[in-house]
């Protein structure tokens, strides 16, 4: 599966990059050096992580949506059209889940970002758009809502909390990521099946009471 062997490959490289101060230095997203031509990065920096929690959060959550939306991709575009889509997902939403960080911070010679946070709101907005009435959570919050409603929730509070800079998260990259998965996905369907995925999200779409906006549990 290509999101376990993703998931690998940065659980290797993050834990080998807490080793080596170098390897951090060299894969970290810096505007500064950006702007002096590396551009890889845009990329490198996803594959990277704070610490151990930031690393098991951000890969528990891939594993968690990521196996459903490269399920959906192959099913529905086929093994290796889906496979390619759902690579094509993951890498270039690391890039433009970053840029507005690029844009704002490129004169800023003291800031750094790291982690696949931003790919990982992509593939879980992907998830979204195909399943808004499944139930999501927070880890260890007992409160369950809508995929739909917990998206708009997510959003609504990263805005504020980026516009707030509160505490050392990347809330940009989040918004970025998370809306670049819904665009990604919905022309991609589009373009190679002419399946109209807004339309089919809003069909879903059905509160009859609610229970169908939240419940306690996990």
């Amino acid at each position: 599966m290509i999101t376990i062997i993703i998931i690998i490959f940065t659980l290797l490289l993050s834990i080998n990059a807490f080793r080596e101060n170098n390897l951090m230095d060299n894969l970290i997203f810096d505007p500064q050096k950006v702007k002096a031509g590396e551009w890889y990065r845009l990329f490198t920096y996803g594959g990277i992580h704070a610490d151990y929690p930031h690393l098991i959060f951000n890969m528990f959550t891939l594993y968690f949506f990521g196996m459903d939306v490269e399920r959906i991709c192959k099913s529905a575009l086929g093994s290796s059209t889906g496979s390619t889509c759902f690579i094509l997902l993951y890498i270039s939403s690391l890039a433009v889940s970053i840029l507005p960080t690029y844009f704002k911070q490129k004169n800023n010679r003291a800031y750094r970002s790291l982690g696949a946070s931003g790919a990982v709101s992509a593939i879980v907005f992907a998830y979204v758009l195909v399943n808004p009435m499944n139930f999501m959570g927070i880890m260890f919050i007992p409160v369950m809502l809508p995929a739909f409603l917990f998206a708009i929730i997510f959003l609504l509070v990263s805005f504020y909390l980026d516009r707030k800079q509160a505490g050392r998260i990347n809330h940009s990259a989040h918004i970025s990521g998370g809306i670049y998965g819904l665009f990604f996905m919905t022309a991609i369907f589009f373009i190679l099946e002419a399946i109209n995925l807004p339309v089919l999200f809003l069909d879903q779409i059905k509160i009859d009471s609610f229970s169908d906006l939240f419940y306690f549990g996990i």
